[in-house]
C-alpha cells in the first residue's frame, strides 16, 4: 500500500512536501517523477516485492510513468499473458502490471483487475494523466482544478500543500455532512476538491478533463435458482477472494469483532493458511452488547488463533484530533477512535489485515434494510388516513414490541418513537422513509439549530429526495430491498465505511483488505433473489446457509448487534465537559454556524434521548474540532497532540 499524489507542472519542492505530508501511509521509501508539464510522486509501504518494487515505474522505453497505491490479486494471471504479448518486465511487482495492462489495453484494463486500487500514469507521448480509483471505492483519490492548474492526491491534507489550493469549507458539502453524518457526493468538505467516484477513471489532456465510468452493478439478472446452488456459489466465491489477499510477503492478520462476517474471514483463513492467524479485536469498557470481547475470544479460541485485544474508555475521546486529521474529509463516527487504537495495535504484529466489511452492504444485513423493505410492503398499503393518526399509537405501544421491528427505538427515547410515528405517516414514499431513518437532524431542528444564513442556503441549494432517488431508479430488477443496496454501495459504502478504514488502517501504516468486496461476489449478490437474502425476518439468510458448518452455532444464529460505542459511559467520562468547551458561547461554531442556546441545549437534552442527541452531539463535536485543525490552524503537516488545549 501506498500514497500518491502529483500536478500537471514541475515544483519538485511542492511535490516533496505533498509526499512528506503522507509519509504514514508509505514510510519504507519515497519516489519521483518531474518533467515539464508533470510531477508524480509516491510514499512506499512494501507489502509485495520487497526488493525491486519501488516506485514510480517506467514500461521498456519510459514513455510512461506509473505511481500506484493498492493490490491487483490476479497481477500474475495477467503478467503472464502480457509477457505473450511481448512485453517486458522488470520487477515481479503488480504496479508494473498495471502500467503494461494500460499500455496494451488502454482505459479498458480497468476490467481486467481484481483488487483495490489508486492509479496515476503519465503518458509523456500524448502529454496525458489517467487517473482511476477501484470499482467500489476502497482507496480513494482525491484532486481539484485551479484554472489551468490540476493536483491530485490519496489524501487532502496533501493537496493543501499547495499555497494555490484554498481551505474553504463547503457548504453543501457541510449540511449534507450534517444531514447524513458524511458527506454523499463527490464533492467533499472542502471547496473546490472533489472524490474521484468508485468505478470511474480520469483523463486530463490539454488541460481538458474527461471522466468516464467503466463499471457499474445495477440491474444483473436475477438466477432464480435453489437456495443450495447460491449459496454454494457463494463460499466458492468467498473462498477465491480470502485466498487472492492472503498475498503478502510481510505478516498479516485479521481484525475479529465476534460478528458473522468477521468470523467468516476467519474461518477461511484458517482453512487457507499453513501458519497460525493472528487476530485483533477492540473491546469497550462497558457491558455487553457494547462490549463484544466475549465473542470474539470464543471465536479466537474456537479457530485457535492468536489473538489480541485492546480495551477502549471513555478517555480514548483525546484522540478525537488525531483522528480527524487523519480523515481529512469528514465523516461523524464515535468508533473511529476504536478502529484508530485497534490499528495501532494491529501493527505491531502484522501489515496486512482482513476485516469483514461488505457483507452487510451485499446480503441486506441492517436493520434499515429490514424495516424498510418490511414496512414498504406492509405498512405502505395501510390507508394513509389511519397512517395519520399514528402518533398516539406509537406513543402507546410498548419498547420490546417495537424494538423487534427496530431495536434502536427504545435507545432513542421520546424521539424515537417521534421519528417512528413520522416514519409510518410516510411509509408509502420510500425517498421520505429514507430520509426520516438516516437524517441526524429534522427540518425543524435546523430551523431552529441553524444560523439564519446556513438555513436559507440548505433549504434554497438542498433536495435530498432528488439527490436520492435516482439511486432508487436506477435498479429496475428486484425489490425495495434491492434498491436500497445498489445506493448504500454507492453512497455509505465509499464514502463512510471504506473512507474510514482506509483513513484508520493507514494512519499507522496497516493494510486493511475487504474479502466481502471483491467484485465478482458484488455482482454475483445482486444475481441472487432477494427473498434469499430477507428471509422469514432473517437477514442475510443466504450467507449463513452458505456458512453454515464454518462457524459456531452461536455466531451463525446471532442477532446482528451494530459496532457502536457505550455513549453514555463517555458523556460520563469527559465527553460531557468537552461538549461544554465546544458549546461555549466565545466558540466560533456559534453565531458563524449555529445559534447558541439550541446548541447547548442538546447537551441539556441528552438524558431524554440519549442515542438520538448523542449522534447530534458527536457531529457538532467533529465538526468544530475539523474547523480549529483545516480552517483556522496553519499547520497541514501535522496533526494536533492536545483536545483540551484547542479550547483553551
Amino acid at each position: 500500500m501506498c500514497g500518491i499524489c502529483g500536478f500537471n507542472w514541475d515544483d519538485k519542492p511542492l511535490l516533496k512536501s505533498m509526499t512528506d505530508s503522507i509519509t504514514h501511509r508509505g514510510p519504507d521509501d519515497s519516489g519521483f517523477y518531474t518533467s515539464r508539464g508533470i510531477s508524480l510522486g509516491n510514499r512506499r509501504l512494501s507489502i509485495i516485492d520487497l526488493a525491486t518494487g519501488k516506485q514510480p515505474i517506467y514500461n521498456e522505453d519510459k514513455s510512461m510513468c506509473i505511481v500506484f497505491v493498492g493490490e491487483i490479486y490476479n497481477h500474475r494471471d495477467l503478467r503472464a499473458e502480457l509477457e505473450k504479448k511481448g512485453h517486458k518486465f522488470y520487477t515481479s511487482s503488480d504496479t508494473e502490471v498495471v502500467l503494461h495492462s494500460y499500455e496494451e489495453y488502454g482505459e479498458d484494463c480497468l476490467n481486467y483487475f481484481n483488487g483495490m486500487w489508486a492509479i496515476a500514469i503519465w503518458n509523456s507521448r500524448k502529454k496525458e494523466l489517467f487517473l482511476s480509483v477501484d470499482r467500489l471505492g476502497i482507496k480513494q483519490l482525491y484532486y481539484t482544478v485551479i484554472k489551468t492548474k490540476f493536483l491530485f492526491a490519496s489524501e487532502i491534507k496533501a493537496l493543501l500543500q499547495s499555497d494555490e489550493v484554498g481551505r474553504e469549507l463547503d457548504k453543501k458539502a457541510f449540511v449534507e455532512y450534517l444531514t447524513f453524518r458524511y458527506t454523499p457526493t463527490e464533492q467533499t468538505i472542502f471547496e473546490g476538491i472533489k472524490k474521484l467516484l468508485p468505478g470511474h477513471c480520469l483523463v486530463l489532456s490539454k488541460d481538458k478533463i474527461k471522466i468516464k465510468k467503466y463499471w457499474d452493478i445495477k440491474n444483473q439478472d436475477i438466477e432464480n435458482e435453489s437456495v443450495q446452488y447460491h449459496s454454494e456459489k457463494i463460499l466458492e466465491l468467498l473462498k477465491d477472494s480470502v485466498k487472492k489477499r492472503l498475498m503478502s510477503e510481510v505478516p498479516l492478520g485479521a481484525h475479529l469483532s465476534g460478528g458473522l462476517d468477521s468470523s467468516i474471514v476467519v474461518a477461511l483463513m484458517k482453512t487457507l493458511m499453513d501458519t497460525e492467524v493472528k487476530t485483533f479485536s477492540v473491546a469497550f469498557d462497558a457491558e455487553e452488547p457494547f462490549n463484544e470481547s466475549r465473542y470474539a475470544k470464543m471465536l479466537a479460541e474456537y479457530y485457535g488463533t492468536d489473538h489480541q485485544e485492546i480495551i477502549v474508555k471513555g478517555d480514548a475521546i483525546t484522540h478525537l484530533p488525531r483522528v480527524i486529521w487523519h480523515l481529512d474529509d469528514l465523516d461523524s463516527d464515535p468508533t473511529m477512535i476504536a478502529q484508530y487504537l485497534l490499528s495501532e495495535m494491529t501493527k505491531k504484529k502484522v501489515t496486512v489485515v482482513l476485516t469483514g466489511e461488505g457483507a452487510d452492504e451485499l446480503f441486506g444485513g441492517y436493520d434499515e434494510f429490514r424495516f424498510l423493505a418490511y414496512s414498504k410492503k406492509y405498512l405502505s398499503s395501510i390507508p394513509s388516513q389511519v397512517r395519520s393518526i399514528a402518533t398516539p399509537i406509537v406513543k402507546l405501544t410498548p419498547d420490546a414490541l417495537l424494538d423487534k421491528y427496530f431495536h434502536f427505538t427504545s435507545a432513542l427515547g421520546e424521539k424515537g418513537k417521534d421519528a417512528f410515528a413520522d416514519f409510518m405517516k410516510n411509509a408509502d414514499s420510500l425517498e421520505k422513509s429514507y430520509m426520516i431513518l438516516t437524517s441526524f437532524f429534522s427540518d425543524d431542528e435546523k430551523k431552529v439549530l441553524y444560523s439564519d444564513w446556513l438555513y436559507e442556503f440548505e433549504r434554497k441549494n438542498t433536495d435530498y429526495l432528488s439527490q436520492i432517488r435516482p439511486y432508487f431508479n436506477e435498479v429496475t430488477k428486484g425489490n425495495v430491498l434491492d434498491k436500497l443496496i445498489y445506493m448504500d454501495i454507492k453512497r455509505r459504502l465509499p464514502y463512510h465505511l471504506l473512507h474510514k478504514i482506509d483513513k484508520m488502517t493507514m494512519a499507522h501504516s496497516v493494510e486493511g483488505r475487504v474479502p466481502f468486496l471483491d467484485y465478482r461476489l458484488v455482482e454475483y449478490s445482486f444475481r441472487i433473489p432477494t427473498n434469499y437474502k430477507l428471509r422469514w425476518g432473517t437477514s442475510k439468510f443466504i450467507l449463513r446457509k452458505a456458512v453454515k458448518g464454518l462457524v459456531p452455532k452461536e455466531i451463525l444464529h446471532r442477532k446482528k448487534h451494530p459496532f457502536v460505542v457505550p455513549f453514555d459511559n463517555w458523556f460520563r467520562q469527559g465527553l460531557k465537559d468537552l461538549a461544554n468547551l465546544v458549546f461555549d458561547k466565545s466558540n466560533l461554531m456559534h453565531g458563524k454556524y449555529f445559534k447558541y442556546e439550541p446548541a447547548k441545549s442538546i447537551v441539556k437534552r441528552y438524558e431524554k434521548s440519549k442515542l438520538y442527541y448523542g449522534r447530534q452531539l458527536w457531529s457538532l463535536i467533529s465538526f468544530d474540532v475539523w474547523h480549529k485543525i483545516y480552517i483556522e490552524n496553519d499547520d497541514m503537516k501535522n496533526p494536533p497532540k492536545d483536545l483540551y488545549k484547542m479550547y483553551s
